[in-house]
C-alpha cells in the first residue's frame, strides 16, 4: 500500500486555514402555522440566524397546532423532541402537567445570564402561561384574539353607514338583512374557529364562566359550566339565522368554508382571528373594516373583554448547556421590541410587550392601518375577571373537538341549542376527569 505523503508545515497551516470554522449549534423548532404566517415565521428564525454565527435555528412547519404539540410529545417519548414547540394556547394544560419533560422559560433564561422581564408582557399574556406562583413556563410569542372583518364595499351598495359599524348582535343581523334584502352579498356574517370564537370568547365577552375554579386556572379539579341560558340562546339564534340565509356556518374546527366564503365577497363579515389580517388584505379586492366582536347588550357585564389564542413556545428537556445557551440568546432576540413590532404589524397578532405597542405607535403604524389596533383595545376593555382572564383545562384540544361537534348538531338541527350545550359539558367533563386522574 502507498503511503499517503505527509504535509509540509506550510500546507498544513494552508489546510487548517481552509478548515471549516466549528460547526453552528442547530436547534430545531418544529411549529403549526402555515401560508403566509408560516412564512413569517420561518423569517423571524432566519433574521435571528443571520446575526451571528454561533446558532442556527432550524423552524420546520409540523401541521396543525395539534398536530404539531401531538407529534413533539410523542417525540420526547421516543427520545427525539425538538429543542422548541409551538403550542396552542389550548395546549397550555397539558404541556404543564408534563413536568419532567418541559423546562421552563423563566428557569433557562435566569441560568444562562438572558435578560426576561414579565412585566414588559402585557398582563392579559402572561396571566394565561404563568404556574400559581407567577413564574412564566412557557415564552410568549404570537397572541391574537378573534375580531370582525367587514366587507366595506359590500356594506357601501347595501347603503349602509361605513363609519359606524354594528357592536351588537342585534345590529348586526340587521345590516346583514339589509344587506341580502339589497342584494349587496348573499349571506351577512360568517364565523372561522367556532369553539374557540363562539363559545370561549363569547362567554369571556360576556362575562360568563366557561368552568369553575376561575376557568381551571385554581385547579385540575374544575367542572365545565358553559351550558346556560345565554349560550344555548346564542346557538339557537345561529341556527335560526342560518336558516334565514343571515349567517353561513364555515364548519366546525376552524371552519374552512368561512373564510373563502368573506374572499369572494359571498358573505359580508367575518370572525376570525386577528392573526388573520395578514391573509384577509392579501386576499380581498374590496376596502376592509375591522371592529370588536358583537354583543347582546341584555347580558350584565358586556362586553367585558376577549380572551387570546395563538401559542407560546416550550422548551423541551434533554439537551446540553449549549443548546439551551442557543434557546436563550434566540428568545432574548425574539423579546426585541423591534422583532416584536415588526411581527406584529406583519401578522396581526397581538404586540406581546408594552415596548413593542408603544414603538408601533411611535411608528405611526396605527394611524396608517386604522383597525390595526382593534385586537389590543379588545383585550384591554376591561381589568380581566374569573370569567375572562382566560381558560386552563386538560385536555382542552379533545373537548374543543367535543364542542365543535356539538355545535356542528345543533346547525344540522338535530339539537337544541341547550341540549348540544348539556353534552358538550357532560362529555367534556368525562375528559376533565379523565386528566386529572394522569396528574393526581
Amino acid at each position: 500500500m502507498k503511503r499517503p505523503a505527509l504535509l509540509t508545515s506550510t500546507a498544513l497551516v494552508a489546510a487548517l486555514a481552509a478548515a471549516p470554522a466549528a460547526a453552528q449549534v442547530q436547534l430545531e423548532w418544529w411549529h403549526g402555522l402555515g401560508g403566509e404566517l408560516g412564512e413569517m415565521l420561518e423569517a423571524v428564525a432566519e433574521s435571528f440566524n443571520e446575526t451571528q454565527d454561533e446558532y442556527r435555528v432550524n423552524a420546520t412547519y409540523r401541521g396543525t397546532y395539534a398536530e404539531t404539540m401531538t407529534a413533539a410529545i410523542a417525540g420526547f417519548r421516543a427520545g427525539q423532541q425538538p429543542h422548541i414547540v409551538q403550542v396552542f394556547e389550548v395546549g397550555t394544560g397539558t404541556m404543564m402537567a408534563a413536568e419532567g419533560a418541559i423546562f421552563p422559560v423563566y428557569q433557562l433564561m435566569e441560568q444562562h445570564g438572558r435578560e426576561f422581564d414579565p412585566d414588559a408582557y402585557l398582563e392579559q399574556v402572561v396571566s394565561y402561561y404563568t404556574d400559581p406562583e407567577g413564574n412564566m413556563l412557557s415564552f410568549p410569542f404570537n397572541s391574537s384574539t378573534p375580531i370582525v372583518y367587514y366587507n366595506l364595499d359590500v356594506f357601501e351598495a347595501a347603503g349602509l353607514d361605513t363609519e359606524n359599524l354594528p357592536e351588537t348582535w342585534d345590529e348586526l343581523v340587521e345590516a346583514s338583512r339589509t344587506i341580502i334584502e339589497e342584494g349587496a352579498a348573499p349571506c351577512g356574517f360568517t364565523t372561522a374557529w367556532p369553539s374557540w370564537v363562539q363559545l370561549e370568547n363569547f362567554s369571556a365577552w360576556h362575562d360568563l364562566p366557561l368552568g369553575t375554579r376561575a376557568n381551571g386556572f385554581e385547579g385540575w379539579d374544575t367542572e365545565l359550566v358553559f351550558n346556560n341560558e345565554h349560550v344555548a340562546r346564542h346557538w339557537d339564534n345561529l341556527y335560526e339565522w342560518s336558516q334565514e340565509g343571515v349567517f353561513r356556518w364555515g364548519g366546525p374546527g376552524p371552519g374552512v368554508d368561512a373564510a373563502p366564503a368573506f374572499y369572494a365577497g359571498e358573505c359580508a363579515v367575518f370572525m376570525n382571528s386577528s392573526a388573520g389580517r395578514a391573509g384577509v388584505l392579501a386576499n380581498s379586492d374590496f376596502e376592509v373594516g375591522f371592529g370588536m366582536l358583537p354583543y347582546y347588550d341584555d347580558i350584565e357585564g358586556a362586553p367585558q373583554n376577549s380572551i387570546i389564542g395563538g401559542a407560546t413556545l416550550w422548551v423541551f428537556r434533554g439537551f446540553t448547556d449549549e443548546e439551551y445557551e442557543g434557546i436563550a440568546a434566540f428568545f432574548e432576540y425574539v423579546s426585541d421590541p423591534e422583532v416584536q413590532a415588526q411581527w406584529h404589524q406583519d401578522t396581526g397578532y397581538l404586540p406581546i410587550t408594552q415596548a413593542a405597542w408603544e414603538l408601533s405607535e411611535e411608528q405611526g403604524y396605527y394611524e396608517e392601518n386604522p383597525g390595526a389596533d382593534i385586537s389590543i383595545q379588545q383585550m384591554t376593555l376591561n381589568e380581566p375577571t374569573e370569567n375572562s382572564r382566560g381558560l386552563r383545562f386538560g385536555n382542552f384540544v379533545q373537548i374543543r373537538d367535543v364542542v365543535s361537534e356539538e355545535m356542528e348538531a345543533v346547525m344540522t338541527g338535530a339539537k337544541s341549542g341547550q341540549q348540544a350545550a348539556d353534552e358538550a359539558v357532560r362529555r367534556g367533563n368525562e375528559l376533565l376527569r379523565a386528566f386529572e386522574a394522569t396528574v393526581n
